[in-house]
């Protein structure tokens, strides 16, 4: 039978070439993300994937699989171990090699297998891996088969079977690029930055766009796991400015950013102005509401307040459900609410059928919002966000705090606003009007400006956002007010950046 994971091995000995090591902290909420070679090692993935098959086989799913690998100088070799546990639980594998998440969860409907493993650590620096999972298309796995997934990896519960098999899929990714472009090119003249961050959607983005019609210009575009100008994140305001630039230098008309493993979707306009993703979304469901009466759009926590107070919106009919962040929670709850879209701040959007399959993808985003430019001749990519009533939002921002404690902390972050409230206290000196506890905390005073602060899914970090209709000054009020109570746990380490 195969060794029962340890948590931990030490490096260039015996054991740890002999013995899996897998660190319970990596089965994260809706993936899996490790510090590879100091939280898992080769066997802790082979472990992981025979875990996987187990699992798959213990769900009644007919066991095969679509698997691939972003591009980082260790992957293939992770999903190859992946791969041998997953055949030792007798699991039929297709391999579509070198692809985007997005490209993986296309192959179980174009290969039609039930589940799908992904080696990717997204947009993590250098040196993480992680796998994203699914068994019942398009959704990905949450914190019930994740857990599940953990007891049987650490517990070494592992279900051998029969029938495991290997293939690999020739030239998948023309098959993908075919399902994106077979369709008319845009009817208006677009000069598109596609920014790639170095990271594996450089192989696909751009020349997607080019067959749209665009006119592109590559930024980035080169595939170099090392990285070397920032992480392929469009979340990160390093790659923001990258982007920012390149679209003044060129007069391009908009710029276009893709993550690490092409699932999200980051946007600059025509003057070179960062436009979140959830303000995006907020265009992109006024646009999408012309066509597509009634909708509804599920949002996530750390999302502009518009989606409820736009009154375009309102004025269509638009149904806004705010939920857990988080690609799984998302993707899920478009799917189980039959709605139009999907968006997240992360800038993860999901556009479900008749404009999508459910599933979040990068590329498709750009072609929804160079779509929406096509609808609106004679519009800037900066008009249609001065459309926008305005709003004060800050980035996402990330403290650093351990995986062990992060949702205690933020427990106690909870409790603590709720105690204020019950006790009639202000923030930022207003009466506070909504508590949202879904995922985390988001508080919210009379003059709609609020402050959300949750675990971070992904990293040893915590998550805040504010965002104010009313001033800048009130959104920097809300956030000097929730910083000074995430302070109150001496563990809350540094930002990644502040507003």
């Amino acid at each position: 039978m195969y060794p029962k994971p340890a948590a931990e091995l030490t490096p260039n000995t015996y054991a740890y070439e002999s013995s899996p090591m897998v660190k319970a902290t990596g089965f994260r909420e809706y993936d899996a993300r490790w510090l590879f070679g100091k939280e898992i090692n080769l066997m802790g993935v082979q472990a992981l994937g025979l875990g996987l098959g187990t699992l798959l086989h213990e769900m009644g799913v007919k066991p095969e699989l679509a698997t691939g690998h972003d591009y980082r100088s260790y992957s293939a070799s992770i999903k190859y171990a992946l791969v041998t546990g997953l055949m030792a639980a007798g699991v039929k594998v297709h391999d579509i090699g070198l692809c985007l998440s997005p490209m993986a969860y296309f192959a179980q409907f174009e290969l039609d297998v039930p589940a799908v493993a992904m080696v990717t650590a997204s947009h993590n620096d250098n040196g993480w891996t992680g796998v994203k999972m699914g068994a019942q298309r398009p959704v990905t796995f949450g914190p019930d088969e994740m857990g599940r997934l953990r007891d049987i990896v650490l517990e070494g519960r592992f279900r051998y079977g029969d029938g495991g098999s290997y293939r690999f899929v020739e030239n998948f990714p023309a098959r993908y690029i075919g399902d994106l472009t077979n369709r008319p090119k845009i009817g208006r003249k677009l000069k598109v930055v596609a920014a790639c961050g170095n990271g594996t959607a450089g192989a696909f983005a751009p020349q997607v766009l080019e067959a749209l019609g665009c006119e592109v210009i590559p930024l980035d575009a080169e595939l170099d796991y090392n990285f070397p100008r920032y992480n392929p994140n469009p979340e990160d305001m390093k790659m923001l400015h990258a982007m920012a630039d390149k679209v003044r230098e060129t007069g391009a008309d908009l710029g276009l950013g893709f993550d690490g493993d092409g699932d999200r979707c980051g946007v600059v306009d025509n003057h070179g102005e960062e436009i979140f993703a959830d303000k995006i979304g907020v265009m992109l469901a006024r646009d999408l509401s012309k066509i597509h009466k009634n909708p509804t759009f599920v949002v996530d926590v750390k999302s502009t307040g518009l989606f409820a107070t736009d009154p375009v919106l309102r004025e269509r009919g638009v149904k806004a459900d705010y939920w857990k962040t988080g690609h799984s929670y998302i993707k899920r709850r478009v799917t189980d609410l039959k709605a139009l879209a999907g968006f997240e701040k992360s800038g993860h959007f999901f556009f479900n059928t008749p404009i999508g399959r459910g599933y979040d993808d990068g590329i498709l985003t750009a072609i929804h919002v160079i779509d929406m430019l096509d609808r609106n001749p004679g519009k800037l990519m900066s008009d249609l966000y001065k459309e926008l009533p305005k709003t004060w939002g800050s980035p996402t921002m990330a403290p650093h705090c351990a995986d062990e404690i992060k949702y205690g902390v933020v427990d106690i972050v909870t409790k603590r606003i709720q105690d204020m409230v019950a006790r009639g206290e202000k923030i930022i000196g207003q009466k506070v009007t909504d508590i949202v506890t879904v995922n985390g905390v988001r508080v919210m005073v009379e003059d709609g400006t609020w402050g959300l602060v949750r675990a971070s899914s992904n990293k040893p970090e915590l998550v805040v956002v504010v965002e104010s209709p009313a001033s800048e000054a009130n959104m920097r009020a809300m956030f000097k007010a929730v910083d000074s109570i995430i302070r109150e746990n001496k563990d809350v380490g540094d930002y990644n950046q502040t507003i």
